[in-house]
């Protein structure tokens, strides 16, 4: 089969590599398409490998059919799915534990299912396991226009949630605004700390930390929860203690890819039984920006690093 391999240039280059061959345990999937993450920038540059076990090509998500499963399997050759992946999306097949894959919604094509495991699965973990999220919480959404950001802002609507987010463009405030986004703050021109002194989050996703992280926490409202999963704004923040102390702060670091399969599988079951029915009713839905084939993925990653995206960018390996 081909994968798309990173050469020593950090060229992406679509390769021939042996074909994926299916442990006890898992499934084959033939990939008809796979959805981008900021974190296939980080592994293209040298900075974030896959775990161990995974293709080293990258790929965090995909949609496809099952080529093989086992005879105890739920799944069956055929069956159309999507899947969160450690690694190896990029390829005309992947191998995945059983558990790690879904069904895919009704109604939604093969690009819109590949946007679904990774931006869902990261917003479930963080609101509403690590934060514990419940109606009538305030949430801050960091990069609402992003991917994750537009599936965070979604499920946070569906549990009655009030959403604070913010964007760097009036016109991605526009569209986070038509998802239900109920005060959008633009980080160019609008002033963040006089609305989070307005309005206290209780829990905050946050991927961008850096100094923004310590000159806000002392935000948050009493018992709030700042949830970081990302640094894309530094690695280095002073933070004041007291306001941590006094109003019962907590800072929770979070990533998902690092969590064990049985971990992952239990976060994608709770997705299919509590927000596929809202995808199926149309109360949340996938945002695509950008379609690109495999070949162009170097143009598709492009998008990501200009950070001009208003959801997902794809990547289509078959009509």
């Amino acid at each position: 089969m081909y994968a798309m391999l990173v050469d020593e240039n950090r060229n992406l280059n679509w390769s021939r590599v042996p074909d994926p061959v299916r442990k006890d345990g898992e499934v084959l999937i033939e990939v008809h398409a796979a959805a981008l993450n900021r974190a296939d920038l980080l592994q293209r540059a040298g900075k974030y490998p896959p775990p161990p076990g995974w293709p080293e090509w990258m790929g965090l998500e995909c949609a496809g059919v099952i080529l093989e499963s086992s005879e105890r399997s739920r799944w069956k050759p055929g069956d159309r799915v999507c899947a969160l992946l450690g690694g190896g999306g990029y390829a005309e097949q992947a191998a995945a534990p059983e558990e790690m894959v879904m069904r895919i919604p009704e109604g939604l094509s093969m690009s819109e299912a590949a946007s679904l495991p990774e931006a869902f699965a990261t917003a479930w973990l963080n609101l509403c396991i690590e934060a514990g999220m419940k109606a009538g919480d305030t949430v801050w959404i960091q990069a609402g226009a992003s991917g994750l950001g537009i599936a965070a802002i979604q499920l946070a609507g569906s549990f009655g949630a009030k959403v604070i987010t913010t964007v760097g463009s009036e016109e991605k405030a526009g569209a986070v605004r038509k998802l239900g986004a109920d005060i959008v703050v633009n980080r160019k021109t609008d002033d963040l700390g006089r609305v989070l002194d307005d309005t206290p989050p209780d829990i905050v996703l946050d991927c961008v930390g850096g100094p923004e992280l310590g000159r806000h926490m002392e935000k948050l409202a009493p018992g709030g929860r700042w949830i970081l999963i990302a640094t894309l704004g530094g690695e280095h923040a002073e933070i004041p203690l007291r306001p941590i102390l006094k109003r019962g702060l907590r800072l929770i670091g979070s990533t998902l890819r690092s969590r064990s399969s049985e971990v992952k599988g239990r976060i994608l079951r709770e997705l299919e039984t509590r927000l596929w029915p809202e995808i199926e009713a149309g109360k949340i839905r996938p945002v695509i920006y950008k379609t690109f084939p495999i070949t162009e993925a170097a143009e598709a990653h492009a998008v990501l690093e200009r950070s001009e995206n208003i959801g997902k960018v794809v990547l289509r390996l078959r009509a």
